[in-house]
């Protein structure tokens, strides 16, 4: 009996709920209410008809953290005020001329930068140019106020008593991303060693430089998305030992972006060895079944320090810390091979000892920032370095 098609209705509706959680839906849902519920406390206390000020401030209030709310709150209030008061000034002195519009604006904007408002400098001038154009302007203005203070305040309720979504799990997913681009990073250059001839192994190595120069690009991303994730847990009351989890994440991006910067010199040091031999290969078959192997075993260390970063629970800690010393010490034992295998090349030709050594040092470089023990004393700095002192904070009361 053929099974019953499943209704596109029902399909959608599985994915909403089964994506329900999702940071980005839920921050769409809170956004939208607290729009709405400050546009109708807005009409109950403006005499604006249609108090839109209030939804456009309360949207742009509720960001994706508590953290980043309260800063962004302040700010925006403050240009709304400033730029209002400047109206309110410009006002009583002169009307609305193209040359009094343009005095508005050059001082809306100099007073935004005094009163240090950051990113919405702009809005000062908007503000000030709003209020300037209309006919009542002192009522207009304080409604304009009225209205900014109302969506202030409803978007921080709003992030105070519904909590923000925990951004770590988008920053996770960057840092196994990151992981895994090196991983195929490390498995191209595997791949470059295994005999290939000598017209192409300068071009090959070529591309592993470029490619590894693109990692820049996505350490970017991966520290933008893990900005977010920090903010996340600031000052959230659902996040417990946030500053533990923010170290964890922060210190791991660090390594790996330690890491893809070796990376990349080892690229130029296997592109530097293939313009110094055009008519052969990188390695014999034995050096570079060898060297094959050590990168294999690189590529599992990175993604298993990635898995050992973003676990969550101390059950995947432990064994993502097993997994990753497994994949440690079985690296170290192929650059061990690796080492006496280049030694015995280094006396036969010993022309290019150099890049030889280089490229063992990268590999060492590597392994010694994913190591263990390495990652533990990182840790117990940084925690030790983030947490505040007491004589600090005793300090800065005593200053104010």
């Amino acid at each position: 009996m053929p099974t019953p098609a499943i209704p596109d209705s029902v399909r959608d509706l599985v994915h909403l709920v089964r994506h329900r959680r999702e940071p980005v839906v839920v921050q769409a849902v809170r956004s939208t209410a607290a729009a709405v519920v400050s546009y109708v406390v807005a009409l109950a206390l403006s005499s604006e008809p249609a108090p839109l000020t209030a939804p456009l401030t309360a949207l742009l209030v509720v960001q994706v953290t508590l953290y980043a709310t309260l800063t962004t709150s302040v700010r925006r209030v403050n240009s709304v005020v400033a730029g209002v008061l400047v109206a309110v000034l410009f006002s009583t002195l002169v009307g609305l001329t193209w040359w009094s519009l343009g005095l508005v604006i050059l001082a809306s904007l100099a007073v935004g930068h005094l009163v240090r408002v950051d990113e919405f400098v702009p809005e000062v001038a908007i503000s000030a140019m709003l209020v300037l154009g209309v006919a009542r302007v002192g009522a207009t203005a304080w409604d304009r106020v009225l209205e900014t203070l109302i969506g202030a305040v409803v978007g921080f309720l709003f992030n105070l008593l519904l909590t923000p979504p925990v951004w770590t799990a988008p920053a996770g997913a960057a840092i196994t991303g990151l992981a895994a681009r090196m991983g195929e990073l490390l498995g191209h250059m595997r791949d470059g060693l295994t005999g290939r001839p000598g017209s192409a192994a300068f071009p090959q190595a070529a591309e592993r430089l470029h490619e590894a120069r693109r990692l820049d690009h996505d350490i970017v991303q991966v520290d933008a998305a893990l900005r977010q994730a920090e903010d996340s847990l600031r000052l959230n009351p659902r996040v417990k030992e946030s500053l533990l989890q923010r170290v964890v994440l922060r210190t791991g991006l660090d390594t790996l972006e330690i890491c893809a910067v070796v990376l990349r010199v080892a690229c130029r040091t296997l592109t530097d060895l293939a313009k110094a031999r055009p008519h052969g290969s990188l390695y014999p078959e034995h050096v570079a079944a060898a060297l094959h192997a050590l990168f294999t075993h690189q590529a599992t260390a990175v993604a298993s320090f990635a898995r050992l970063v973003t676990a969550q629970i101390s059950v995947n800690a432990e064994q993502a810390e097993e997994d990753l010393a497994r994949a440690l010490d079985a690296a170290r034992a192929a650059r061990d091979r690796v080492a006496r295998l280049l030694l015995e090349e280094v006396r036969d030709d010993p022309a290019q000892w150099q890049l030889h050594g280089a490229l063992l040092a990268e590999v060492d470089r590597v392994l010694d920032e994913l190591g263990v023990e390495k990652r533990t004393e990182r840790l117990v700095e940084e925690l030790d370095r983030a947490r505040p002192r007491p004589e600090g904070v005793l300090a800065r009361l005593t200053r104010r």
